[in-house]
């Protein structure tokens, strides 16, 4: 399956039209630049990274090297927030992601609450002209992308959604030199002796940038659930909860800012 998605990349085409002219010759250049892709492949090099592309709920994204190729687990945090924007929405609602990569996350909210207002932020250039890029493709028109090492270019903005995958692999688990994870942006994987740095930074930070009311939503290691919990509760979030993926291990933990909307955020 994966020598024909590189052949198809190769030629451009799609798996009709391969199958279609299987009996066809390929020209020597082609061959040259397959048989390139074949070495990269077998030598570990993701095949997301290879053909450039990855799906996410429903969505045809475009990778690269510069992002964390999307996976199946970060639509369990999509899915939260989903749940939390109201379908149709009755008011303006602002979402916020952080470290949005190749903009999956993002992208796969505002195509699905698309009178939702999203913005999402990244500390690289290159990862932000990937999620634009995408939005591009996509025709989404509402979401808007800005440069941002987490909440540092935001001022005082206030959301009433916060998204985040940031990284949450600790900076020696062996797992970070095997796999795909050895062709991945280190900076986007791991954080700290225990991973927990940035979803440190991200939480304490969590109620300045939050509406009254508004829900923090964190994805996380599979043995990060109750520390995630514990740091939400110590930051002042309620209704803390944490959400399972597929396979059955803590993902997504989310919390509410128990301020209640006051005239002045009417």
């Amino acid at each position: 399956m994966e020598a024909r998605l590189l052949l198809q990349q190769v030629l451009g085409v799609n798996r009709a039209w391969l199958i279609a002219h299987a009996n066809d010759a390929l020209q020597t250049n082609r061959d040259a630049e397959f048989q390139a892709l074949l070495t990269r492949r077998l030598a570990g090099e993701p095949i997301a990274y290879l053909i450039q592309q990855r799906e996410f709920y429903g969505l045809n994204l475009r990778v690269s090297p510069a992002t964390l190729i999307p996976r199946p687990d970060s639509e369990t945090l999509v899915d939260a927030a989903l749940e939390k924007i109201p379908h149709p929405i009755a008011k303006p609602i602002t979402v916020l992601d952080l470290g949005t990569g190749s903009g999956a996350i993002a992208l796969a909210i505002a195509h699905n609450r698309p009178q939702a207002s999203v913005l999402a932020v990244d500390a690289s250039d290159a990862a932000l002209t990937v999620a634009q890029d995408n939005a591009s493709q996509l025709t989404l028109s509402n979401v808007q992308f800005a440069l941002s090492d987490w909440y540092a270019n935001l001022a005082e903005q206030r959301f009433d959604v916060i998204v985040s995958n940031p990284p949450y692999i600790a900076q020696n688990d062996p797992h970070l030199s095997q796999g795909d994870l050895r062709f991945e942006p280190l900076s986007a994987l791991a954080a700290g002796l225990d991973g927990l740095d940035d979803i440190r930074q991200i939480t304490e930070q969590g109620l300045i940038h939050l509406k009254p009311q508004g829900w923090l939503m964190l994805e996380h290691g599979y043995d990060q659930g109750a520390a995630v919990r514990e740091l939400m509760a110590q930051a002042g979030l309620v209704e803390i909860a944490t959400r399972q993926d597929l396979g059955g291990n803590d993902r997504v933990t989310l919390g509410k800012n128990p301020l209640i909307v006051s005239q002045h955020w009417a």
